[in-house]
């Protein structure tokens, strides 16, 4: 017999999704010949206890009997069982600072870490993540801070919509000035981005019309990796030597600061990509007001990202002058939204698409225990850091 355990978050701020729904559980311990589903009870998960034993999974504050166990965010060291196999989202594949004590008790508790964000196809393309949700939720905040900031139209937060489906009926007859928005990126927090801008009857034009034209509607431009950077030298773009050699690169992105209204980030960012711009390009030029930073790197690909918010208050602003934090929507700054844990306000129906996604694609080779993209995201290995991780050696023993 196998079992999994789904455990409760335990990262304050409290995260409350989850890796598999109740409806989800029952589906799998109905096809899953010996599977057994076991829940740790949790008060604030948005699917209640109640709900996971209607569908028939124990609910029970001993997980130590399970095999593999399944969270969201990173699990508090204290948290941590000895010898198991665990799935989430470690945060140390770029070697976070904040998260260095954690992969540390991994390893010396014997632990398998199988991480969410390396799960990936032979390509490189991220199989599984909350990105889309992320875009929604990002996208609906920052055309919201907009509306608040220059008073011309008002949108409710989505936490107060009970899904997805009840959210877009705020979009039916809503009125947008003629603004720009630019969206960076081609990922899973691209096409949640896009999804609204469609919904809310916002046009999509090509670069070139972006920059030059002015509309009487509400436009967008969708930027991807080849719209963004250029070769220092070359002046050309391949995305597979942009990944390998991004500090070869150079931003494109300048002319769009004098153009654009509302900038929604959906790019992923590490150390060697070059920034969108720096702050010595906003100057009175600089035409964007507000930023929606959905993938939120504190000084970032934003370098104006001074670090997270809360749900609660996801907008502060940014001095144009001084870089300082200051309220938003306060004339001489410039408006930041950076959550990192957007699809929290969309919660059941994240955390139903993530399911989905675990079942199509990672649980057979997962309670097989073996397979190719299994593999190249374990990152360690009963207490061992795998090969393709080992460039963390220095980061885990420091």
């Amino acid at each position: 017999m196998l079992a999994i355990g789904l455990i409760r978050e335990g990262k304050i701020p409290a995260d409350n999704r989850v890796a598999l729904t109740p409806a989800q559980c029952k589906f799998l311990q109905h096809r899953v010949e010996g599977l057994k589903i076991y829940v740790q009870g949790c008060p604030s998960r948005c699917f209640t206890d109640d709900e996971y034993r209607f569908a028939g999974i124990t609910v029970t504050e001993d997980l130590s009997h399970c095999d593999i166990l399944f969270g969201i965010k990173e699990v508090p060291v204290d948290m941590l069982i000895a010898n198991k196999t665990y799935l989430f989202f470690s945060h140390t594949k770029k070697k976070q600072e904040h998260n260095q004590k954690l992969l540390k008790a991994i390893l010396k508790k014997g632990i398998t870490l199988i991480d969410y964000e390396c799960l990936e196809h032979e390509d490189g393309q991220r199989i599984i993540g909350f990105g889309f949700f992320a875009g929604v939720v990002g996208a609906h905040n920052g055309i919201m801070a907009y509306g608040n900031r220059t008073g011309l139209y008002t949108l409710p937060r989505v936490a107060e919509s009970k899904d997805y489906r009840s959210l877009i009926h705020h979009y039916f007859g809503l009125k947008l000035p003629n603004i720009k928005i630019a969206v960076t990126g081609s990922g899973r927090v691209a096409h949640g981005v896009v999804e609204i801008m469609n919904l809310m009857g916002i046009t999509e034009v090509e670069p070139d019309e972006y920059l030059e034209r002015k509309f009487s509607y509400p436009v967008y431009v969708q930027l991807k990796g080849h719209d963004l950077y250029t070769h220092k030298e070359n002046k050309t773009y391949k995305r597979s030597h942009f990944h390998d050699h991004a500090d070869e690169y150079r931003t494109r992105f300048l002319p769009y600061t004098h153009s654009t209204d509302i900038l929604m980030n959906g790019i992923y960012w590490d150390k060697a990509i070059p920034r969108l711009f720096e702050q010595g390009d906003i100057d009175e030029s600089f035409t964007i007001q507000t930023i929606a930073d959905i993938t939120d790197d504190e000084h970032g690909s934003i370098p104006i990202n001074l670090g997270d918010q809360t749900i609660e208050d996801p907008v502060y602003g940014v001095d144009k002058k001084t870089f300082e934090k200051t309220a938003p929507y306060l004339h001489d700054s410039i408006d930041i939204m950076a959550v990192g844990n957007l699809p929290n306000e969309l919660p059941r129906d994240a955390s139903s698409y993530f399911g989905e996604q675990l079942i199509k694609h990672v649980l057979e080779d997962l309670f097989k225990g073996s397979g190719e993209i299994i593999d190249r995201a374990t990152m360690v290995k009963e207490g061992k850091l795998t090969e393709q991780y080992k460039y963390l050696s220095d980061y885990a023993s420091e």
